[in-house]
């Protein structure tokens, strides 16, 4: 695979990838109907518990297809670290290598999510595992969110450049507000994950149209040539 092949590549990977979580998620919540499921109140993790009817922080528990949720959960932490690992190449040296790490951490911080489920109901080895791989998940992704943005080096327009940079900073600042209300809870968790979504969904579509423009360029030279 050359190095031009892979962007267009990783670009389509983002994509995919923010398209494939919305739409489990979505199918996921929708199939829980009681109590019914509230984007607002109950936390992105509540739709992967296995058990049906528990209680946890107050909230009833019960998503008939956490299955769904769960291997969502893991294929966002493999296609995210995929697509960046493949884009990586736009940076060089030690960048590069923090780019890296930063999305490998996040695949594993994703996977370790849909592997152990966020309730009480369980093994406490378990929840903190999945807590710990979400927040390790949200800071890695919101991080290479703002860094895409803060490198100059990339060539992108101030426009794009600022859109990263404010989207990965109210990512994080969301995250951090999640605990301050239980009845706004799954809102601001939401803002923390649906920021890198946003982004991958902008960058991956901004770099598939770059890729075709300058496939078409080449095309005319040759031809007039």
């Amino acid at each position: 695979m050359t190095r031009r092949s892979r962007l267009p590549l990783g670009a389509l990977v983002l994509v995919v990838n923010a398209v494939q979580w919305v739409v489990a998620e979505a199918i996921t919540a929708a199939a829980w109907t009681d109590p019914p499921y509230s984007y607002v109140t109950n936390y992105i993790s509540d739709l992967g518990v296995s058990d049906c009817g528990t209680q946890f922080q107050g909230r009833v528990l019960c998503s008939p297809d956490h299955t769904l949720m769960n291997v969502s959960f893991i294929a966002e932490g493999v296609l995210f670290a995929l697509g960046i690992v493949l884009l990586a190449r736009l940076v060089e040296g030690r960048v590069r290598r923090v780019v890296i790490a930063l999305a490998l951490a996040h695949a594993v911080g994703l996977v370790l999510v849909g592997l152990f489920h966020g309730s009480a109901n369980g093994p406490q080895a378990g929840l903190a595992l999945h807590v710990g791989g979400a927040a390790v998940g949200i800071i890695c992704a919101n991080t290479l969110v703002i860094m895409a943005g803060s490198l100059r080096g990339l060539g992108a327009s101030k426009a794009y450049r600022v859109f990263s940079v404010t989207v990965g900073v109210l990512g994080l600042v969301s995250e951090a507000l999640t605990g301050v209300s239980a009845s706004t809870a799954g809102a601001f968790e939401r803002g923390g994950v649906y920021s890198w979504l946003l982004w991958s969904t902008v960058t991956g579509v901004l770099l598939l149209v770059r890729d075709r423009r300058a496939t078409r360029r080449d095309v005319l030279e040759n031809v007039s040539a």
